[in-house]
């Protein structure tokens, strides 16, 4: 049986307003990635793919230091986890993407694209988390 969600009452707000700042910060973070970096029609596109996976790497860092070793304020998984690395991360860009290069016949990138991000996401996650796991082993010995 499922629980129910508690209520939105005041005692959430703070949370809400971490998740609210953290995202605008790291959607203008991602924003300016792309500024700086932008993918031309057609091509790979890479900024989006780094961008994705340096935030999944990021997140993998941060779920290891924040529930192994230190929680740390209750607002900082609310701000960076959900909100800045939520905002920075963009897989709805990702699948927009993949539209554009499928729709424009260049179908086989979109492909690459799908796949490439999807593993190097994952393998960000678990790498960053693995080492970190390690490296705190190895400071606590």
């Amino acid at each position: 049986m499922e629980r129910p969600l508690p209520a939105a009452g005041p005692a959430r707000w703070p949370v809400f307003t971490a998740v609210a700042v953290g995202g605008a910060l790291g959607s203008c973070a991602r924003y300016g990635a792309a500024l700086l970096w932008p993918t031309a029609s057609g091509a790979f596109p890479w900024t989006t793919f780094w961008v994705n996976v340096t935030g999944c790497a990021v997140i993998g860092v941060l779920m290891v230091v924040t529930t192994d070793v230190r929680a740390g304020h209750r607002l900082v998984r609310p701000f960076l986890g959900t909100g800045f690395l939520g905002g920075f991360t963009t897989f709805s860009a990702y699948t927009v993407d993949i539209e554009r290069l499928t729709d424009t016949g260049r179908a086989a990138t979109g492909l690459l694209d799908l796949a490439a991000t999807a593993l190097g996401a994952l393998a960000a996650v678990w790498t960053t988390a693995h080492l970190t796991r390690r490296v705190i082993g190895w400071r606590a010995s």
